[in-house]
């Protein structure tokens, strides 16, 4: 769906899912808007969660709802501290807030077992031996039915007894389960006598070992959104088919409210995986350096790349909520980022290759201040002054000795401005001994300071430099895709299409002195090269900075072409 499509006639933006709210509202189905934000704490969150962030919250601010930040700590196994704090963190940075303290899934683990009883005494579920793999040979096909387990009519005080039992820790890990009695010939998998119950002997993050018997996602999910108030319960697309599960548990329980669930279609973003699994896999066998490397999806990830997080909300509210599964171009959510950043972003000058350039005719041992915007499109963000010497570095690229016709920067015998600065003439190219280029002999126009001749004559390039004597030597990461086609594992093993050169390290870049005092994870731009943050990894001395995402906006170009093309 385009930005376009998600707004209503007034403007404001508009989706399914808004629209049930509004008419729930309207209606008074529902007094007062609850959603949640239910992550599992067993990884790092992505991209795709700050989508459902986006949603949950942003609704919830929209309509003078609440917004609940519950962590469904239903497998210890998997579970860590670590991951809490991240989230926490995570749907901080992206600027919301949750309402009251956090929820955990494990806070109603007492009311949720004896919700468990109260179903095995009305006869709706029972206590069952039959192993993992003997429970999918016994639950059928999209096409067959299942079968009875011989264990589904055990009598009622048998299963309490059992389940009892399997609280107090008799029983070993998968020797048995408590299944909900539903329908095991309907048409619908999750109907055919799901698991409640399973058995864990895991100490909790916060239980400790208070259990050793877990609820599974589906019969704490809606359990806890009920005992909450939540009143739409928003999920992705492959918990459509979980729905009749969370209504047949709603529906047989004595919970305090009503949710309602409602699904969107999920995010898939090209040149990237989002699958926890397989991020996981990514981290845990080093193909990326952890969770927050700067090519990762994750948000902690994108955070340290440099993203702004208006940048994320502004991307999930153009991509929409639709029940419509596509995948979104990532090139959409750098042109989010060129957009805000172009805006917002203080420029620097930066020399990433640096040639050296004496300039023959400027006084040795001296060197003045230099005003320079801080950035055109806003007038408020002010200027600096820049130190500029004898001595200056320019970027290797931007000098040919031999350039082709349509090649403008410098060389032998041309002229160019230097940005803030003054017109300078190469005169002499210095060679080693292995006829590499070193230095530069130029002379310069003292006329011309700030740029223009008095005289009117012009110059067709523009380039950035750093003065020698004043420069701060830092190492640049330049980051690529993760992933080298578009669709990664679409023809095979994903880790297959692992982008070998997504990550090129840069030493010895020479950059304007106030450079050194750039805060960690504000982003800037390198005049001519690009966007860039400070990484925790620098210090004063040697400040490191990731290039966040270069200057040219090839998916804007994209759309405007498009757009020609459906006028004509």
């Amino acid at each position: 769906m385009s930005e376009a499509e998600n707004l209503d006639e007034s403007g404001e933006l508009r989706d399914f899912i808004r629209n049930i709210i509004v008419e729930d509202l309207a209606e008074r189905r529902t007094e007062s808007l609850v959603t949640r934000f239910p992550p599992e704490p067993n990884g790092y969150l992505h991209i795709g969660h700050a989508k459902s962030i986006c949603l949950n919250f942003g609704v919830a601010e929209e309509f003078d709802g609440r917004c609940n930040l519950r962590f469904d700590d239903t497998n210890p196994a998997k579970e860590e501290q670590e991951y809490i704090d991240a989230i926490e963190a995570d749907v901080k940075w992206l600027g919301y807030s949750w309402n009251g303290e956090p929820r955990y899934a494990s806070d109603y683990f007492e009311q949720l077992y004896t919700w468990a009883e109260l179903l095995i005494s009305e006869g709706k579920a029972y206590v069952d031996d039959l192993t993992a793999d003997e429970m999918r040979e016994y639950r059928g096909t999209l096409t067959e039915p299942g079968r009875n387990s011989p264990h589904r009519d055990r009598t009622m005080e048998e299963n309490l007894d059992l389940f009892r039992r399997m609280r107090s820790g008799e029983f070993s890990n998968g020797e048995r389960v408590l299944r909900a009695k539903i329908d095991m010939a309907s048409g619908n998998i999750n109907l055919r006598d799901p698991v409640l119950y399973r058995i864990m002997h895991e100490s909790h993050p916060r239980t400790g070992d208070a259990w050793c018997i877990y609820p599974t996602y589906d019969f704490a999910h809606g359990q806890s959104d009920a005992i909450e108030g939540v009143t739409h319960s928003l999920c992705t697309l492959e918990f459509e088919d979980h729905r009749p599960l969370y209504d047949w548990l709603i529906e047989n329980l004595p919970v305090p409210s009503r949710p309602r669930q409602y699904e969107f279609s999920r995010l898939n973003l090209s040149y990237n995986v989002l699958s926890k699994r397989r991020l996981i896999q990514l981290v845990e066998e080093g193909h990326v350096n952890g969770w927050d490397d700067p090519r990762m999806p994750t948000i902690s990830g994108l955070r340290r790349r440099g993203v702004p997080p208006e940048a994320l909300r502004d991307f999930a509210r153009r991509i929409g909520v639709t029940k419509s599964d596509s995948v979104v171009e990532t090139q959409l959510l750098d042109h989010c980022m060129r957009e805000l950043l172009n805006r917002t972003a203080v420029r620097r000058m930066a020399v990433l290759n640096p040639l050296k350039v004496v300039i023959e005719n400027y006084p040795e041992g001296e060197s003045e201040e230099l005003e320079a915007v801080n950035n055109p499109e806003d007038e408020g963000a002010g200027s600096r002054m820049v130190p500029f010497s004898r001595e200056l570095w320019i970027e290797r690229d931007d000098f040919m000795e031999d350039p082709p016709r349509k090649f403008f920067r410098l060389a032998p015998g041309r002229e160019v401005r230097l940005r803030y600065a003054y017109f300078i003439t190469c005169h002499d190219v210095v060679k080693d001994a292995n006829g590499e280029i070193v230095e530069l002999r130029c002379t310069y126009d003292p006329a011309t300071k700030g740029g223009n001749a008095p005289d009117g004559r012009k110059v067709k390039a523009t380039m950035h430099w750093v003065s020698v004597p004043h420069a701060v030597e830092a190492e640049v990461r330049q980051y690529e895709h993760l992933f080298a086609t578009e669709e990664p594992g679409a023809s095979g093993d994903y880790l297959d299409d692992i982008n070998q050169e997504s990550f090129n390290v840069l030493t010895g870049c020479m950059l304007e002195p106030a450079l050194a005092a750039a805060p960690v994870g504000g982003t800037l731009q390198f005049e001519r090269l690009g966007y860039y943050c400070a990484d925790p990894d620098g210090t004063p001395e040697r400040p490191v900075f990731n290039r966040t995402v270069g200057l040219r906006d090839t998916w804007a170009k994209v759309q405007r072409q498009q757009a020609a093309a459906k006028k004509g």
